[in-house]
């Protein structure tokens, strides 16, 4: 009989544990919530400095590329002289040189965003190094005839192009790469440069 009357004591904790466990989950659901969106939020600005970065990244260096072609790439001489079959009419020259500025400033881009000038500041000075010499190619051998002082920058493009591919490959592999089609232009500049100096 005393065991009928015996009654279960439950802690205060347990009394109200019920509504306490709800209160806690809801809580938790809706930090989750604020956090998670807080996340996609900053994923979300550093996408688009990321897009406005690379958009200035690439469109200064073939705005200028588009200009010097403007400025210095109708060269009568260049049409004038014989040419192999294998050599580019004067447009798909301007063509690669567009696609020059693209692929190394995309390369460049790259390691920028990998934080890979600050570590190499050398792989800074290679790329401005190649980018000028790109830019001054035009002005120098189309606008002042002066062929072979072009074909000595070749021979320096070519190299500062070299250098670029090592050091962008130790940082950013696919940089690394991007930079390989760039030395196939800088090569053809060379001979076409070559050509003109022997015509």
């Amino acid at each position: 009989m005393d065991s009928q009357e015996l009654k279960h004591r439950t802690k205060p904790e347990e009394q109200g544990g019920g509504e306490t466990e709800e209160i806690d989950a809801s809580t938790a659901a809706a930090d989750m919530n604020s956090s998670g969106k807080a996340r996609r939020q900053k994923k979300t600005g550093l996408a688009r400095r990321g897009f406005r970065s690379l958009g200035l990244a690439v469109s200064f260096p073939i705005s200028l590329t588009i200009m010097d072609i403007y400025l210095f790439g109708s060269s009568n001489r260049y049409r004038n002289i014989e040419k192999p079959f294998y050599f580019p009419p004067l447009w798909a020259l301007h063509m690669a040189c567009l696609a020059n500025a693209f692929l190394s400033s995309l390369s460049a881009w790259l390691v920028w965003a990998d934080s890979g000038f600050h570590r190499q500041p050398n792989a800074l000075l290679l790329y401005l190094g190649q980018l000028g010499l790109s830019l001054g190619w035009y002005p120098i051998v189309f606008g002042a005839g002066a062929t072979w002082v072009g074909l000595v920058m070749c021979m320096a493009l070519f190299g500062a192009m070299v250098g670029c591919s090592r050091i962008f490959r130790v940082m950013n592999p696919i940089a690394g790469d991007l930079v390989k089609p760039c030395l196939i232009w800088a090569y053809l500049l060379f001979i076409v440069n070559l050509r003109l100096v022997y015509n």
